[in-house]
């Protein structure tokens, strides 16, 4: 239904009839509130109509639902330009460009943004200087390799006030007065940065071209760096020495554990660990290497840092879920102990949320399928199941059919290998008119047992009930096989034999025939038959070369076919 409001608002949109167009998204929207293409086509119907203010919430709902969607921010970019905020449009359309550089709507509207940007619509009044850098893809990155700022992170106030400082640049100035925003901006801009003064801190939000907190601004601008540069970049240099040595000492780890080193490989990762801790993968390649040792209990552990530590840090999400994968391996393994698998199913789910990967799917479905037939294993119980199935049994003589059919469900839960109890179940669905139920059953009881002459007579009588004669036939016959002087399946074999010679002898009406025929002509094998070169020639010299047809009926295979036909009415000989 929500596809179907959403088509009619495409074409009342192509048409030029926004209002219309904006009616069936919001429909669409009602029974389908979180599918982020019903915002992008309602906003773009909005800004058709020039409502930039509701095309604007609408944009802001596609970016929140779709992140990585490149023409959420198309739509956000319009409809900022559409308000007069060029320079918020600006940022919309570079977010954009950074997940699809080649999109030229994108590129178009990045290009009018930053024309009227320069057509001087500023910046608003008290916006800082300084919030663009901390728009950049490699903020936290920055952070995390400066030894200082490296511990603030673990302060939720700071990491708060950077994620709002990212979501509104201009909110900087609320935070000058923190010395670690002022550490902030000294990592982000590559200068040293003073504590800053009383007097520094009042004047500091209204910033004028000869204050000295514009002049870290003036300096990353400028294409030489100033002399204090080189001391920022001895600095910088040993943390990145640091991540390349870590790098090499992964490496190393990863070279280890392919020849089954164990014990050196920890050592190299653990290694890569003291040297940067902002790399959450020598954590999972030391969890897979305890998880190989059969050290679970230490790769539930370590898979637990990485992900604490990867949410901090705001790592790739499918790190997270490498990680949450690789405890829920190791849950398993415990669970084959502790026969407990409900915290690494529990496991691979979050994991799932985080990303949709085929194989932590395969480990979860592996794990609730080990917990499901752990949890029949525990539940067999025969002597409850026999119990079970006696007062099933009561219950059909007093014909009291769905309490029989419950007692006998029981059992089967208690005993699901026992014959007797799909045959009795097949009955009852039998006296309930569930025919294709008791049918299912009655089939379960003859693969269980194929000797159980039972199982045979619940089919057959199921299949004559339900018309198909020729099935019902060799359904008997088969269970002669087994007990050739059962009453119930000679008598079976002779009722059926009885309505397939009454179709050849036409004594049925025509509506039953046109019934039977029309059934047959649903069954597989009566296809296979009609459709056979073959047996189409032979049912012409049926018709129109008795002689040929003699011959035909030698053949057993062709004979076969010719009685399938019969028995299901398609076919009459006189």
């Amino acid at each position: 239904m929500a596809d179907e409001a959403k088509a009619k608002g495409n074409v009342a949109f192509s048409a030029g009839r926004f209002e219309e167009a904006i009616r069936h998204f919001s429909e669409a929207i009602v029974l389908a509130p979180t599918n982020h293409v019903l915002y992008s086509n309602r906003s773009a119907a909005y800004a058709s109509l020039h409502r930039y203010a509701e095309a604007l919430a609408d944009a802001r709902k596609t970016v929140e639902l779709k992140p990585d969607w490149s023409k959420g921010y198309s739509r956000l970019g319009a409809s900022h330009l559409g308000l007069g905020s060029a320079d918020e449009a600006v940022a919309a359309y570079e977010k954009g460009l950074e997940l699809d550089p080649s999109n030229e709507a994108l590129k178009s509207g990045l290009a009018d943004a930053r024309a009227a940007f320069a057509r001087g619509r500023a910046p608003p009044p008290g916006a800082s200087p300084f919030g663009k850098i901390f728009q950049g893809p490699d903020l936290w990155a920055k952070l995390t390799a400066d030894p200082t700022t490296r511990g603030y992170l673990q302060q939720p106030d700071f990491v708060k006030m950077i994620q709002d400082v990212q979501k509104n640049p201009n909110n900087l100035n609320l935070y000058l007065s923190d010395q670690r925003m002022m550490q902030v901006l000294g990592v982000l801009l590559n200068v040293k940065m003073r504590a800053p003064t009383d007097e520094m801190e009042r004047d500091f939000p209204e910033p004028e071209p000869a204050k000295p907190q514009q002049e870290p601004a003036r300096k990353a601008a400028e294409p030489e760096p100033e002399p204090e540069t080189m001391e920022v970049s001895e600095e910088e240099k040993e943390p990145r020495e640091r991540k390349a040595e870590a790098q090499r000492e992964k490496e190393a780890g990863n070279a280890a554990y392919k020849k089954k080193d164990f014990e050196t490989a920890i050592q190299h990762y653990t290694k890569a660990m003291e040297l940067d801790d902002g790399d959450i993968s020598f954590l999972t390649n030391r969890a897979a290497v305890y998880l190989e040792m059969g050290k679970y209990e230490d790769c539930i552990k370590d898979c637990d840092e990485a992900v604490e530590r990867g949410r901090q840090l705001h790592s790739d999400f499918k790190m997270i879920a490498k990680a949450l994968t690789r405890k829920g391996t190791a849950l398993v393994k415990l669970a084959k102990c502790s026969k407990d698998y409900e915290l690494a199913i529990e496991t691979f789910q979050k994991a799932l949320t985080e990303h949709r990967n085929p194989d932590t799917l395969k480990k979860l479905n592996d794990a609730e399928r080990a917990k499901k037939e752990l949890d029949q294993q525990e539940y067999f119980d025969p002597k409850i199941a026999d119990e079970e199935r006696e007062k099933g049994n009561e219950l059909f003589k007093q014909q009291i059919y769905p309490e029989a059919v419950k007692h006998y469900t029981e059992a089967l839960r208690r005993n699901p290998k026992d014959p007797r109890v799909y045959s009795n179940r097949a009955a009852c669905y039998t006296k309930l008119g569930a025919l294709p139920e008791g049918l299912k059953d009655a089939e379960k009881c003859i693969e269980l047992d194929p000797s159980f002459s039972k199982g045979y007579t619940r089919k057959g009588a199921i299949q004559f009930f339900m018309k198909e004669y020729d099935k019902a036939l060799e359904t008997y016959q088969e269970g002669l096989k087994h007990d050739p002087n059962n009453q119930e399946l000679m008598d079976g074999v002779r009722r059926c034999i009885e309505q397939i010679n009454k179709t050849n002898r036409g004594e049925i009406s025509p509506e039953e025939l046109k019934e039977r025929q029309a059934k047959a002509m649903q069954d597989p094998e009566i296809q296979n038959i009609l459709s056979d070169p073959i047996m189409r020639q032979v049912l012409i010299d049926f018709q129109e070369n008795p002689k040929a047809a003699q011959e035909h009926l030698k053949n057993p295979h062709v004979m076969h076919k010719i009685q399938k036909l019969v028995s299901a009415g398609i076919v009459q000989m006189r």
